[in-house]
């Protein structure tokens, strides 16, 4: 192989375009930029995030940070995962409350819990929550178990009312 006979493959290079040379070029007088407008200016380049004078979104998004609603997130607690726990031997004194989850670490200290009616319960237990559905309800007060709510509100009336 000899380097000076070495040649680019065939139509790989192209001529570059002549601009401003004439009518007869085609690209004379206007080079190829229309007439008039922003586009047709020396000095023209697109600026990041224009959108043809319309303010931009950078500017119309609040520069403030957005936080949103914290609602109360429960820990949602089955009859049936209660039971289980008690089969395990894990509960002294048939108490179940929001220490005793944290120390079998099912939550952390910030959530709140709920009691739902899925599944039943066989012993009778002491239970403190912060909310129970009406059937979870129904079913631990059935079985003679007993029911704290640790943020304060009357219970009984609440489903009384309700249930007649």
């Amino acid at each position: 192989m000899v380097l000076y006979l070495l040649k680019p493959k065939k139509g790989s290079i192209k001529k570059k375009k002549r601009l401003g040379r004439g009518i007869g070029s085609g690209r004379g007088r206007t080079c190829g930029r229309g007439h008039k407008g922003q586009k047709s200016r020396s000095g023209y380049s697109k600026k990041i995030g224009f959108e043809g004078g319309q303010t931009p979104l950078y500017k119309r998004i609040p520069k403030f940070v957005f936080k949103k609603n914290k609602k109360n997130k429960f820990f949602i607690l089955n009859l049936n995962t209660i039971q289980k726990i008690i089969d395990k031997n894990k509960i002294k004194n048939k108490i179940i409350d929001k220490k005793l989850l944290i120390l079998l670490k099912f939550i952390d200290k910030k959530k709140k819990i709920k009691i739902l009616s899925n599944g039943k319960l066989k012993d009778k237990i002491i239970i403190y929550a912060d909310k129970f559905s009406k059937n979870a309800y129904k079913k631990i007060i059935s079985n003679g178990s007993k029911i704290n709510i640790i943020n304060n509100i009357n219970i009984n009336k609440k489903f009384k009312k309700k249930n007649g």
